[in-house]
């Protein structure tokens, strides 16, 4: 018996073949969908056709009884009835690390700068696992943009995620590019989603330049790329900027827009059937727009921190659009860029008053908190009166407080201007909020010092009428010659 165990365990028994990989056909294409029969994939599963002019990739974006519903990462051509569909095996890693710097990479990580293959000497999973809530380290620490409006007036905490909300033509871009020279984060993370293509090479040549993209990604899937490769290339910028924050780095991210990611979003969700919701949003959009800004942040004891911008567009300037409506509700602040400040040449255009940073309390000290509130108080009693301010129906005097602010208004839109070129520290961009609290203190001193002169001469003990005439016995050429002259003198003194 021992005999026959033993033989038993000496067989070799042949390796356990993996399951064959099964195939299907292509039937329907709708639009940018397409519809394939005869595979059993999940969802985000990647899949081959092989059409006339060769292979093409799609994802996997839902599924309907036995039909597969794929959403193509490149423009459909050459695609018949009944080409072969076969699923792949989907890229689980990719190759990070320090070599991405300066690369410039399409929306599922594929150089696109000429400048060859990427080198993999790390990798890690496409998809990072979430963050507890209760692992992340609390936002205690300015992080220096370059911009003084924002370091003075809306200073930005490190692991922050704030809303850039713009319309188009006023600037935003070249502010993102000013915020990457400026920064003192290690690495920039920069993703231009649904762009047009010409401003993708004049972002990385002009604004963003050799400085700014020494250290920096860029992530392009300009307007002309397909949906899914525009939602993959938000996903991409954020995987890249959270293996960097594992790694110990501080990072700064960088989403133009994501108002084109929820619009690839809807897209593909309006293509597998799903009903649409919010002014023709579909309501997976908005499940997936706080998964995307939940990824940033400051990270785990030993990691570094995500501090990002997403720009959200508002058409018409409409700050209640749906998108820009729930970016506020899930982001730390917003900046506003106003139309009005861009049309009269005031760059960057940033509306103070409509735009917060609610981690600001945290990360400045009591002092620099009371003069920033102190300045957003003056701009508002100025826009309150404006009109009145204009039209000259305002009386000098009226209200004190609207009086500081006709005074002060004019060195706050000189404080809050800056070139594109210019970089200005945080250090320097609080000495000039200073300063502008300064010529506030000055001037309701001298307004202090001209009231109690007033009331000292108002106490002041004056002459009684007639003491002249009275004391020389009413000798009228005697009398009236000096009392002229005394009026005389206090005329001029």
């Amino acid at each position: 018996m021992n005999n026959l165990l033993s033989r038993l365990q000496s067989v070799n028994l042949p390796d356990k073949q993996s399951e064959p990989v099964l195939s299907g056909r292509l039937t329907r294409v709708v639009g940018l969908t397409l519809e394939a029969v005869g595979i059993k994939v999940p969802l985000g599963q990647r899949c081959r056709i092989d059409t006339a002019s060769g292979p093409m990739t799609a994802e996997v974006v839902g599924f309907s009884g036995g039909t597969t519903f794929l959403m193509p990462t490149t423009e459909i051509t050459d695609v018949q009835n009944g080409d072969l569909v076969t699923p792949i095996n989907s890229a689980d890693s990719y190759p990070y690390g320090l070599h991405l710097l300066g690369r410039v990479v399409d929306g599922i990580g594929n150089p696109i700068d000429g400048k060859g293959p990427l080198v993999a000497k790390d990798s890690t999973r496409w998809h990072a696992t979430k963050l507890n809530p209760m692992a992340r380290r609390p936002i205690k620490h300015p992080l220096d943009v370059g911009v003084k409006a924002i370091n003075a007036l809306l200073t930005i905490g490190q692991g922050q995620r704030i809303g850039l909300f713009a319309g188009s033509g006023v600037g935003k871009s070249v502010l993102l590019g000013m915020m990457t020279r400026g920064t003192t984060a290690d690495i920039v993370v920069v993703g231009l989603i649904g762009e047009r293509g010409r401003e993708v090479k004049e972002f990385i040549d002009d604004i963003l330049g050799e400085e700014g993209r020494a250290r920096s990604v860029v992530i392009a899937a300009p307007a002309d790329a397909s949906p899914l490769m525009r939602l993959k290339g938000c996903e991409t910028t954020l995987s890249i900027a959270e293996y960097f924050r594992d790694q110990g780095y501080n990072v700064l991210l960088m989403i133009d827009s994501l108002t084109r990611y929820a619009m690839a979003q809807r897209e593909i969700a309006l293509a597998v059937g799903e009903p649409p919701a919010t002014k023709g949003y579909p309501p997976s959009v908005f499940a997936r727009l706080p998964a995307l800004v939940e990824r940033a942040g400051n990270g785990g004891e030993g990691q570094g921190s995500i501090t990002a911008f997403f720009t959200v567009l508002v058409e018409g300037d409409d700050l209640q659009d749906p998108i820009a409506d729930s970016a506020r509700a899930i982001l730390d602040g917003h900046i506003v860029l106003s139309r009005q400040l861009a049309d009269s040449g005031h760059f960057p255009a940033i509306d103070v008053e409509k735009s917060v940073s609610r981690v600001m309390p945290a990360v400045v000290s009591a002092e620099h908190m009371v003069m920033a509130r102190t300045i957003r108080q003056c701009l508002a009693q100025y826009t309150q009166s404006r009109e009145l301010i204009q039209i000259g129906a305002y009386q000098k005097g009226s209200d004190p407080r609207v009086d500081q602010a006709i005074m002060i208004k004019p060195y706050i839109d000189e404080f809050t201007v800056q070139g594109m070129k210019d970089i200005v520290p945080f250090k320097q961009s609080l000495d000039g909020l200073k300063q502008l609290s300064m010529l506030l203190i000055n001037d309701a001193q001298n307004k202090i010092n001209a009231m109690q002169q007033a009331n000292a001469q108002a106490q002041a003990p004056r002459p009684a009428q007639g003491t002249a005439l009275k004391a020389t016995g009413g000798a009228s050429g005697a009398t009236l010659k000096p009392s002229k002259v005394q009026v005389t003198n206090n005329f001029k003194g």
